[in-house]
């Protein structure tokens, strides 16, 4: 028997969220059912489900930034039992064997990761996320949430704090490093925790000096404005690492130019029309112009253990079920700050419309 649970959905991109019923798998011998605290609202659900990204396969449930409590498992399940607390990122599953999974990496999955919504599953069904009372998952893509992060804190953590932590990490910020980070909004606001917990010293690059003080408050020793006149030129060379967070066209020639020889510039933002750049802007220097995209399972349960450990989370503001759709449209127009987060609880006091 699956599991019928009350999720929010849409049947079209132009549709709005409904309470509806869906059903999630009985848990084979190596899932956990877990049972959903919160659940974050990322920039990516929003591409998503409004055919940003291409066709979504609808109807759909998404959400990618789950944490709770483990409230059933399958009979070989030895990762975990009832009562843990747990949480679930972007993606449900891989292949498991092919050279990246085998070193931890499986985002990059040769066979193509699983993800945990609009994504074709092994038994070929389409995946449905996090915007709901229950999620059935793998035991192996499951992490665990330290008890010292609150649920709703930590939702955001499992694509926000990943995406940020995996190429500070890799690119070396730390003691001695100058990072910038390039935007302050859901994703720039955990760069800048994280980089400063880290040990780097960091400043923030944005278009105004609007989120000065918010910044400093984040630790950031400094706010530099794209606006300011002589931006480019004043600060050429100044940055080991820059990590650009938005999803907006940029000049990269010019931020590559903040860059010291051998700096990079690492990118996780995506926005939707394709960027210019000269060669020459890499090539002197010796610079480096990077991709990254979100972290290994093992790698996400060291972000969460390293934000436990420093007391850093997202800062959010819980919205309710029947909120979303303005949700949506407030993080489009960059009026959350900094990370918004469904209150499932609220899914209880819910009328569900007929299964989807």
């Amino acid at each position: 028997m699956s599991l019928t649970v009350k999720a929010l959905q849409k049947t079209s991109a132009e549709d709005s969220f409904r309470v509806v019923e869906i059903e999630r798998r009985d848990p084979r011998p190596d899932d956990v059912v877990i049972d959903i605290a919160a659940a974050g609202i990322c920039h990516s659900d929003i591409h998503t489900i409004r055919n940003e990204w291409g066709s979504a396969h609808f109807p759909l449930t998404v959400g990618h930034e789950i944490a709770g409590t483990v409230s059933a498992v399958g009979s070989s399940v030895t990762n975990w039992k009832i009562g843990d607390r747990v949480g679930v990122g972007c993606m449900v599953n891989s292949c498991g064997e092919c050279e990246q999974c085998r070193n931890g990496q499986e985002q990059d999955c040769l066979k193509g990761a699983i993800m945990t919504y609009d994504s074709v599953d092994v038994d070929g069904s389409i995946t449905q996320g996090g915007y709901s009372q229950k999620i059935v998952v793998n035991e192996q893509f499951v992490c665990r949430v330290p008890d010292g992060i609150d649920f709703d804190v930590a939702a955001p953590l499992l694509c926000a704090g990943i995406t940020t932590y995996a190429p500070l990490k890799r690119w070396g910020a730390g003691p001695g490093k100058n990072v910038a980070i390039l935007g302050l909004g859901g994703l720039g606001h955990m760069g800048v925790q994280i980089a400063v917990a880290m040990g780097a010293n960091v400043t923030v690059l944005s278009r105004t000096r609007k989120k000065e003080q918010l910044a400093f408050e984040l630790g950031a020793s400094g706010t530099l404005a794209a606006e300011d006149e002589g931006f480019f030129s004043d600060h050429a060379g100044e940055f080991d690492l820059i990590l650009n967070t938005i999803s907006a066209d940029i000049p990269l020639d010019n931020y590559l130019s903040l860059l010291k020889p051998h700096g990079a510039l690492a990118v996780v933002g995506m926005p939707p029309a394709a960027q210019s750049l000269h060669f020459g802007a890499v090539v002197g220097g010796s610079k480096i112009l990077a991709g990254s995209m979100i972290g290994g399972i093992a790698e996400t349960q060291e972000m969460l253990d390293f934000c436990a450990e420093h007391s850093i989370g997202a800062i959010i503001e819980k919205v309710g079920v029947n909120e979303v759709d303005t949700t949506y449209d407030r993080v489009v127009r960059g009026e959350v700050y900094f990370r918004a987060v469904i209150d499932t609880s609220e899914f209880d006091g819910q009328e569900a419309t007929a299964l989807a």
